[in-house]
């Protein structure tokens, strides 16, 4: 039980096995000759040949950057390698609602509104939400506490050209060819970091005695012993839970989504406008995401099966990609078919094997969890590398309690999209409003939302993935109302009142300031951004 963790082996590459495998090996020195008190970990990706990557154009949250930047990828290389572009939120656009039953809306109001990657104005210093409320009508929340809503809308990018290596003016993630990334960080990752890679299929895999993972038996690299083993297989779960039988646990009652359209569709012309933000526009039953390469779109619509045909979601689609890229091109698209069983593992680490990534269970594309939850589930494992198997459920049984917390944050959180939509031409909305599919957590934060604010005291755990500045802007986006009683003191009206006007001047400097996002990509190109 006191045997050192020396060896550790990643089933299944992509980009949950290869953040993996990087941010293991930039940690713990696997790509150096290192000293005898900490001797060198041995770090083994096996993946298999035949199976495709699932990516359809993928979102990431600001993290990335660090991950990036941890790995020792050049972020001029990642974004000329990976066809990728900047990402500064959310924009989620009809929403709100009312929908009639026979599907148009009721109301002649823009029905749009950005979740922001930049938290609002001073947020640490004061909590801008009550002193906006009284002008809820002048002016949108983010737009309110945040520079990003105005310049993102208009297109414009969150850094300049001079602005050094991930670093930036307004907070942002990236939009990404989901193949290109996973090509890059192998070539990194095995080139300069050490990882042994395998490219093989696992046909068994082989116990200790004490019920712990021994080795996986491959094809035609035969035994492939380890001390720890991640399992990066994807919905299969091959390790953790055909394995291991740790159970699923199905979401489906709670968020109904269960399938997927997905296509490509390239630009009218090589110098159309770059979107800045990943677009979410809801349909009678589902909603379908809009992801702007420089190359090309990532487009797909996401809905719920028990309440809309596939022929049905198929003519939504359509209608969508007529609108920007004419009715011909719209009906020559094929589709990408893709079927999702939302929820998550019960565990994601046991005996000596943890799950990351889709292994460890999957939701719905909806505000980009996936790839942030395998961030923190590779850095979690890296950080808290268990030194022998005598401490290592130790270390299992604090990871677990942290991603049980984050799976109970992120269900509840994209409910709230859900819940708050006033949309009422199908079942499928009102089936998500009824109280029986809504966690009992989130039914009370909205019952306190009433009279309150949300702050960091409704959040019960830390390290959150989506901080109290999150629940501001999908509420008060929504047109969410808040009753607050009583007034606040005069000095901190005063301080919020020049908060505002910091985040108005600064708004009106940057304007001229920033390049749009496809200029700034080509400038990119031709000069690279400043090393820091």
């Amino acid at each position: 039980m006191d045997n050192p963790i020396r060896t550790i082996v990643i089933v299944g590459g992509g980009a949950a096995g290869w953040i993996t495998a990087g941010l293991l090996a930039a940690e713990h020195n696997a790509d150096q000759a290192v000293l005898a008190e900490k001797p060198k970990l041995n770090i083994c990706l096996i993946e298999s040949p035949d199976v495709p990557i699932i990516g359809v154009g993928e979102g990431t949250w600001p993290s990335m950057r660090l991950t990036l930047q941890k790995i020792g990828i050049s972020e001029t290389e990642f974004l000329l390698c990976c066809d990728a572009s900047f990402k500064q939120g959310s924009k989620f656009i009809n929403w709100r609602g009312p929908v009639s039953a026979q599907g148009a809306a009721t109301s002649t109001a823009s029905d749009s509104y950005l979740h922001p990657f930049s938290l609002p104005i001073a947020q640490h210093e004061l909590n801008l939400c009550p002193f906006w409320l009284p002008h809820q009508q002048d002016v949108a929340f983010a737009d309110a506490v945040c520079q990003q809503f105005q310049l993102a809308e208009l297109g414009l990018a969150p850094k300049q050209i001079a602005t050094a290596e991930y670093s930036f003016i307004n907070n942002y993630g990236y939009h990404l060819n989901a193949g290109k990334f996973s090509q890059l960080l192998q070539q990194h990752i095995t080139g300069k970091l050490g990882v042994r890679y395998i490219s093989d299929h696992v046909t068994a895999i082989r116990n200790h005695q004490n019920g712990d993972i021994a080795s996986v038996c491959t094809r035609d690299h035969g035994d492939i012993d380890g001390d720890l083993f991640v399992d990066c297989s994807g919905v299969r779960s091959m390790l953790l839970g055909e394995h291991l039988q740790v159970p699923f646990i199905s979401q489906q009652h709670v968020l109904f989504n269960d399938s997927a359209l997905a296509v490509q569709m390239p630009y009218a012309t090589p110098e159309a406008p770059i979107a800045s933000c990943t677009h979410s526009t809801a349909q009678s039953c589902g909603w379908i995401w809009d992801i702007a390469l420089p190359t090309r779109r990532g487009i797909g619509h996401v809905y719920s099966s028990a309440h809309s045909s596939q022929s049905a979601a198929e003519q939504q689609l359509r209608a969508y990609l007529s609108r920007d890229f004419g009715a011909a091109a719209a009906d020559k698209a094929e589709f990408r078919q893709l079927s999702i069983a939302p929820g998550h593992r019960a565990l994601c680490w046991k005996n000596n094997c943890i799950a990351i990534g889709m292994a460890a269970g999957f939701i719905e594309p909806l505000e980009a969890s996936a790839l942030a939850l395998v961030e923190w589930s590779a850095k979690t494992l890296s950080n808290q590398l268990p030194a022998n198997r005598a401490v290592m459920d130790i270390v299992a049984k604090r990871v677990n309690r942290a991603f049980l917390q984050h799976w109970a944050q992120i269900i509840e959180f994209l409910k709230l999209h859900y819940v708050l939509s006033q949309r009422a031409e199908h079942d499928y909305w009102h089936d998500h409003r009824e109280s029986s599919s809504i966690p009992e957590s989130l039914l009370e934060a909205l019952q306190l939302w009433r009279y309150q604010v949300p702050s960091a005291q409704d959040i019960s755990h830390s390290d959150v993935l989506f901080p109290a500045a999150s629940y501001q802007y999908v509420l008060y986006g929504m047109g969410f109302q808040t009753q607050l009683s009583g007034s606040q003191k005069p000095s901190l009206q005063r301080k919020a009142q020049q908060l505002f006007q910091e985040n108005r001047q600064r708004i009106q400097t940057l304007r001229p300031l920033l390049d749009d996002n496809r200029t700034l990509l080509q400038k990119i190109r031709l000069h690279g951004l400043p090393t820091i």
